[in-house]
């Protein structure tokens, strides 16, 4: 039988293939059998390894169970959430795998807004600048958008989690994508004041040093009342785990929203702004 020779480093998605064989080979599996635990054909396991199909993350999700890889860093979950998202910062993919689950989620934001807010076309004229200065391929632009627009589905479940928003004010004035994308966009920003799951206040710039937070952050309460954190500086993303460091963030962002505008005057403010939105 020949076997093709692999090159892991010609795409991300040949470097999951390679991995996925690497992992199968030192195991003993044929492709065969692995095919049998995770319910598809050799064949299939075969484009996978080779790289002539992408895996899907249910895939990814029964790989991790077959090769006892599930909830650790090598979790092919995990490697097939970075490729989706493109290039981003290291921890981003982990948070996101639990995001979807979470019971209530608590974001901050400065300068732009956030992500699980974001309209379509506000996110994609964000991609596509980073693809203009050649940060990400033009392709992981609109896989940047695809998976905002997953995280943003999976919030629409059955028990909804509680999203707890502060915008800083500057989120308000970044013009994103033109004036028909910034209306759209602060359409949508008033929208979601009307749902019951969600809490959308702006921290005003008349707090100045009253602000508790001068990067992005994420909170997450997962079902099991655990906590998880999710911070970004200029170059790197780290998700956090320990209570000794995650609570004090919490206490920190309960004592922003009592700074910030109420949800009255948060809207207030955004309509004032669309009132001058062509």
């Amino acid at each position: 039988m020949n076997i093709k020779e692999l090159n892991p480093e010609r795409s991300p998605q040949a470097a999951y293939g390679a991995r996925l064989r690497r992992q199968r080979e030192e195991r003993g599996w044929t492709q065969d059998h692995l095919a049998s635990l995770i319910g598809c054909t050799g064949r299939h396991i075969s484009a996978i390894e080779t790289g002539r199909k992408p895996a899907t993350l249910r895939a990814s999700q029964r790989i991790d169970v077959a090769l006892e890889l599930t909830g650790t860093a090598d979790s092919f979950e995990r490697e097939w959430r970075q490729m989706k998202h493109g290039i981003l910062l290291e921890g981003f993919a982990e948070y996101v795998s639990h995001e979807g689950r979470a019971a209530e989620i608590r974001v901050f934001e400065l300068g732009l807004v956030p992500g699980l807010l974001q309209t379509p076309e506000y996110a994609r004229a964000l991609a596509e600048g980073e693809a203009q200065r050649g940060f990400i391929t033009p392709d992981q632009a609109e896989e940047r958008v695809s998976a905002l627009m997953e995280r943003q589905d999976a919030l629409v479940r059955s028990r909804p989690p509680m999203v707890l928003v502060v915008m800083d004010e500057s989120c308000l004035y970044q013009a994103v994508g033109g004036p028909k994308v910034m209306a759209a966009q602060l359409q949508r920003l008033a929208e979601l004041f009307s749902l019951p799951n969600w809490i959308i206040q702006v921290a005003p710039f008349s707090i100045g040093a009253r602000r508790s937070f001068n990067m992005p952050l994420y909170l997450l309460t997962l079902a099991n009342r655990s906590l998880l954190a999710y911070a970004e500086s200029l170059g790197q993303g780290t998700v956090q785990r320990d209570s000794s460091f995650v609570v004090p963030l919490l206490n920190a962002y309960h004592q922003l929203q009592g700074e910030a505008l109420s949800q009255a005057a948060s809207l207030a403010m955004i309509n004032q702004l669309r009132k001058g939105t062509p």
